[in-house]
């Protein structure tokens, strides 16, 4: 079986809570991409987005950052691209809304010591409740925090990808990231 068509057992998945997963990382990134906390499929795969049906990996593909649909076992792929990708919050949960805000907050401490030492260019925050919450921002909207940065990278925020939100289809979430592509690397791409 290939990595992309194996499927967990429930019980599988339940051992998982609480694991966390390796960052994908490294000093100039163009942009690190972070996820609210790693599911529990992620999480028993040991790939960031993970769960079929999360539009994350069709979103980079179809706004321009990746030349093809990378799957989430190719997630080491994304360095080379000039691409990352970590969590708010490092531990596994069935559902985001598991976590408390206090534990956000203390993700965003863990979260700005690793901007600070790898120094991407943009931070892309993929869930605009969890940024309001984890940087105590409650008026915060979705694309460029004109007015926060985290020493000298930039912070966007785009949707949360995961397929279980409703408010926007995969060619919006796309149109989206595609915009943010195009702040980095302007309308030609990198």
């Amino acid at each position: 079986m290939s990595p992309s068509s194996a499927r967990p057992t429930r019980e599988e998945l339940l051992a998982s809570v609480d694991r966390t997963l390796d960052d994908v990382v490294a000093p100039g990134l163009r942009v690190l991409f972070c996820g609210i906390n790693p599911g529990l499929w992620s999480a028993w795969s040991g790939h960031h987005f993970a769960r079929p049906g999360n539009r994350f990996w069709p979103a980079l593909h179809r706004s321009g950052f990746t030349p093809q649909q990378l799957a989430p076992h190719e997630q080491a792929e994304l360095l080379g691209l000039g691409l990352g990708v970590t969590n708010v919050v490092a531990r596994a949960t069935a559902a985001a809304a598991e976590l408390s805000a206090a534990e956000l907050r203390a993700g965003r401490t863990r979260l700005e010591a690793t901007v600070r030492a790898h120094r991407p260019s943009t931070l892309a925050v993929l869930g605009v409740t969890a940024y309001r919450t984890a940087f105590e921002r409650p008026r915060a909207a979705l694309g460029p925090q004109l007015d926060h940065t985290i020493g000298t990278t930039r912070v966007w925020v785009l949707p949360n990808p995961s397929g279980l939100n409703a408010h926007h289809t995969p060619a919006g979430l796309a149109a989206l990231f595609a915009e943010l592509r195009a702040a980095v690397d302007g309308p030609a791409g990198p």
